[in-house]
């Protein structure tokens, strides 16, 4: 699964990397950023590639009539997403979420007492891009319309079995090569594992430190 990341890029990041601009309400700049929290995340939309913009964490269907979906919706496994009600009406409104690498943990003990957290992203980038979905959403009570999204998730890649090795998940990572098809509706089953796999690199957080000598 998806459920933090950091989202501690720039808009000067963003502008050098995807070439495009900033617009609307500024994202949540933080190193370690839970998506339960329901933040602003920095992404780009289909419907205008040529600039970048905020859009909140967890997608609100247009029939929910409250937020309260959000907390189901932070992430839509791949396999099932044109049925879920939840989202098959938005599975292809697709959306690049725009961050610097994501964390997961990997259970030690059985009963997952003991974890030790990772960080993955792609090397030799400042930034990635998840694959994510994305839909408008208007509150009736107060007229405020939102855009909100959820990080496609797949089957794990040999590493991160490995690594999340009690789910088996990951979320789409996109390449440079595959963003602007994600963009453009290519068949969503095409970006599944293993039909697209990006070389994910992965930061051991909690590994104990190697005690220095002279010897």
């Amino acid at each position: 699964m998806c459920y933090y990341v950091d989202s501690s890029l720039t808009k000067k990041e963003i502008k050098e990397v995807y070439g495009v601009g900033y617009e609307d309400e500024d994202f949540e700049a933080q190193p370690f950023l839970n998506g339960f929290s329901h933040p602003l995340v920095a992404v780009i939309l289909d419907e205008n590639p040529t600039v970048a913009t905020s859009a909140n964490w967890g997608l609100i269907p247009s029939w929910a009539t409250d937020r309260k979906i959000q907390k189901q919706t932070l992430n839509a496994r791949v396999e099932t997403v044109a049925e879920k009600s939840s989202f098959r009406n938005n599975y292809n409104k697709r959306c690049l979420v725009l961050v610097k690498g994501f964390y997961e943990w990997k259970w030690i003990d059985a009963k997952g007492k003991e974890k030790q957290k990772h960080f993955l992203t792609l090397p030799n980038t400042k930034l990635i891009a998840l694959g994510g979905i994305y839909g408008n959403w208007t509150d009736k009570e107060t007229g405020e319309t939102l855009t909100t999204f959820s990080i496609v998730t797949t089957e794990a890649n040999e590493l991160m079995t490995e690594i999340h090795n009690t789910k088996h998940r990951m979320p789409i990572v996109l390449t440079k090569a595959k963003e602007q098809e994600w963009l453009s509706s290519r068949d969503i089953q095409d970006f599944a594992f293993p039909n697209h796999e990006a070389d994910l690199v992965a930061v051991n957080m909690d590994e104990p430190p190697i005690a220095l000598t002279l010897f």
